[in-house]
């Protein structure tokens, strides 16, 4: 198989006009014609009896939408087959909570709904817990994590007396939530944390350019399985960072997403040939249509389409390093 490798297909022009050619040959033909196609979602177990769809719904999406058009996005999404939405406080200040829990209401009850606190001690956390149930106009959620765990600083205040945890544990007995996981951005720190507290789940970047230029990803991956957690996967179809004074392709994206499509399928075919539940797309609405597009009939690399997409990754700068 020859593996695409232009990264820069559709991008000439102006930073405007690449945005403008995104919205126009994305958001326009997929929102109406992919996500209408009669082939669903595929869906991968979680933990229970839960099944997901390899795709997840990213709160980011609905950033800055009119309620109306957010409506329009979760709505289609679910005819689709889109059963997991993630979101989160932070997204926005809030507006994502806001926008998606009103979209999600009529179909709460179908839905697997994951969110976040940044917050890490017991008070902040439980805080911020009932402000996110409140948004999303429901009184539990399927999933709840701690956001973000950067270094072993969040570790230490996660698990220490009056620590985040404790309000984890607290919520969890009292039916608020019904898993708790996480969502990291260091291998160091997330491995430590699998290792001192008993979770159901693991939310961190699998992409082919930190598993090949940063050895991020395989350890996590690999520890998350030995402990039993389910494997939720971001950055996908991330390419590299940002030089600095460059600017964002998108302003819900503070990395360089990819930006050639038959790149960012394999990209996102990569990272679903790992040994994990669903990927999360970037938070532009763009490339997430990309990714229901993709999802309809995807198939896994085989173990030489990997090594051949990897090596592709040569001299690119990750978005993380172990």
């Amino acid at each position: 198989m020859a593996l695409p490798t232009d990264y820069t297909e559709g991008w000439e022009g102006t930073s405007m006009e690449r945005r403008d050619f995104l919205r126009s040959t994305v958001a326009g033909s997929v929102i109406t014609k992919t996500m209408r196609a009669a082939q669903p979602i595929p869906k991968r177990k979680f933990k229970d009896d839960a099944e997901l769809s390899v795709i997840g719904f990213g709160g980011i999406v609905v950033c800055g939408m009119e309620q109306k058009e957010a409506d329009r996005w979760v709505g289609e999404s679910y005819d689709r087959g889109i059963n997991y939405f993630d979101v989160a406080p932070a997204y926005c200040e809030g507006d994502a909570e806001i926008k998606l829990g009103s979209a999600l209401r009529p179909y709460r009850k179908n839905v697997f709904l994951a969110c976040k606190t940044g917050e890490r001690d017991a008070k902040g956390a439980r805080r911020e817990l009932e402000q996110s149930l409140e948004r999303a106009h429901t009184d539990h959620f399927d999933l709840y994590q701690f956001h973000a765990v950067s270094n072993m600083d969040d570790v230490e205040k996660i698990l220490a007396p009056g620590g985040a945890a404790e309000a984890f544990l607290k919520a969890r007995e009292e039916g608020k939530v019904r898993h708790l996981g996480f969502s990291a951005h260091s291998a160091e720190a997330a491995l430590s944390l699998m290792d001192r507290m008993e979770l159901d789940s693991v939310l961190f970047p699998v992409n082919y350019v930190c598993y090949a230029q940063g050895n991020f990803g395989p350890q996590i991956l690999e520890k998350a399985k030995s402990k039993g957690m389910a494997r939720m996967a971001l950055k996908a179809m991330a390419h590299t960072r940002l030089e600095d004074g460059e600017q964002r392709p998108s302003p819900k994206c503070w990395y360089k997403p990819i930006a050639s499509k038959p790149v960012a399928e394999t990209a996102l075919r990569f990272t679903l040939s790992q040994d994990i539940t669903a990927a999360v797309p970037p938070g532009d609405e763009n490339w997430y249509a990309w990714a229901l597009e993709f999802a309809r009939g995807i198939e896994p690399l085989t173990e030489g389409e990997q090594r051949e997409f990897l090596a592709t990754a040569n001299g690119v700068a990750p978005l993380f390093r172990a």
